[in-house]
Order: C-alpha cells, then sequence, then structure tokens
C-alpha cells in the first residue's frame, strides 16, 4: 500500500522535515505532492553556499536558505515548483537501493506521465531533450529510500539569475549554458491539474493507492538534520 499525501502551499521547509520524519520514523510506504509553495533556496547537505548563491541579494529580498537533509544540488523553488517526493522500501519496489536504479527506476515511471514527450533520466536530472525540467535529491536508509524530485511548472528566470551563481561543478550536459538556455518549464506541455493528475493516474496504475491526511503525521522527538541557515 502507498500512502499518498497531496498537500498546497505546504513550505519547503515544512515539507523536507516532514519527509525526513517519515523516512526515519516509518516504515511504511508514501508519495508527497506538494504544489504552492512560498520562494526559497534549498540547498544540499554539502553544498557551498558562496559558490552557488548571490547571498547580498538573497539576504536583502529576505529569501528564506534552507539546508535539507540529502545531496543533491541548489534550487531556488517558489510557487511554480511541483514537488513529488517516494519514501519506499526495498521490499515495495524490488529494486538494489543504489541511486542509479533507483533514478532509472523513476525515470521508467515519470515516462509513464511524459509519454512521447522526449523525457529521460540525464546525470541526475530529468530533461525533455536536452533541457532540464526537474532536479532530484536522494537519501538511501538501510532498506529505505527517499527520492525528492522538484519540477519545474514554470520559473522566472530574473529571479534565477539574482539569486543564484552558476555552478562550477555542474552537469556536463548543461555545457556551461545559462539557466535560461538550460532550463525548461511544464507549463508548455500539461497545466499544473493535468500534470498532478497524469502523476495519480501513473501511480494508481502501478500501485494501491491510499490516501493519507497530512494531519496523521506525528511529530518526530528528534532533531531535524533540515535547518533554516
Amino acid at each position: 500500500m502507498l500512502n499518498l499525501i497531496h498537500t498546497k502551499k505546504l513550505s519547503i521547509f515544512d515539507q523536507l522535515k516532514m519527509e525526513e520524519n517519515l523516512l526515519r520514523n516509518s516504515l511504511d510506504s508514501y508519495c508527497i505532492i506538494n504544489e504552492g509553495s512560498s520562494e526559497a533556496i534549498v540547498l544540499g547537505i554539502s553544498n557551498d553556499i558562496n559558490a552557488l548563491v548571490k547571498s547580498e541579494d538573497v539576504k536583502n529580498d529576505n529569501i528564506s536558505l534552507i539546508r535539507r537533509f540529502t545531496a543533491g544540488g541548489c534550487v531556488f523553488v517558489d510557487e511554480n515548483t511541483i514537488f513529488v517526493t517516494f519514501i519506499l522500501s526495498k521490499k515495495f519496489l524490488e529494486i538494489t537501493l543504489f541511486p542509479e536504479s533507483i533514478l532509472r527506476w523513476a525515470e521508467s515511471f515519470y515516462k509513464k506521465v511524459f509519454e512521447g514527450k522526449n523525457f529521460k533520466l540525464v546525470e541526475n536530472d530529468f530533461v525533455i531533450k536536452d533541457k532540464k525540467v526537474a532536479g532530484n535529491a536522494m537519501y538511501i536508509k538501510k532498506d529505505r529510500f527517499l527520492l525528492h524530485t522538484s519540477f519545474l511548472l514554470n520559473f522566472d528566470i530574473a529571479k534565477l539569475q539574482k539569486y543564484l551563481q552558476i555552478p562550477e561543478m555542474a552537469p556536463k550536459y548543461r555545457k556551461n549554458r545559462s539557466h535560461a538556455n538550460f532550463l525548461s518549464s511544464i507549463k508548455t506541455i500539461f497545466s499544473k491539474d493535468v500534470f498532478i493528475a497524469k502523476i495519480k493516474k501513473a501511480m494508481q496504475n502501478s500501485f494501491d493507492i491510499q490516501l493519507f491526511d497530512l494531519s496523521n503525521v506525528q511529530a518526530s522527538k528528534t532533531e531535524y538534520s533540515t535547518k533554516i541557515i
């Protein structure tokens, strides 16, 4: 049974804490869909702020800086980012818990959503043709894993250029392209409602789904690794 949590306007900080809680303190399987987060910049657990973020502009505009508990890159998120997170066990999927096999499973799942749209996994990103439409962050814990995907329904290129540096350690396929030439939005293919509906349909065709109320998530008694910085 896959517990589906679909929430709106949950801040990415609260979402990441919930994900960390469910990964560490539950043995059940979950998918979390969140739409409408407020603006924030999220860094991976080992990202260098100074190398990735234009700190002065971020501070002046009062943009939240969050360090998540997973690896992965630095992203600017807002109400046009759609987050989809799977928290699953090895037995649930019967796959080897290595990053490559987890990402390949996710690629096969999302190909059912993006059928006929040249969707594929390139390095650690999901792309259409040669442009990034989603980034991934992952955590593997013994026989459980979490895969957090940030889909670009749309993006504000002016804000990306204002707040984010061009990373020195970028994917090879980026080829030094600017944010504008490297990224693509999903809205040119699907509306938000259609996109989310297609994700849910793909889940229903693959798993037994049970709707899970967010209020049923118990607060963690342990300290979170996810932090505002």
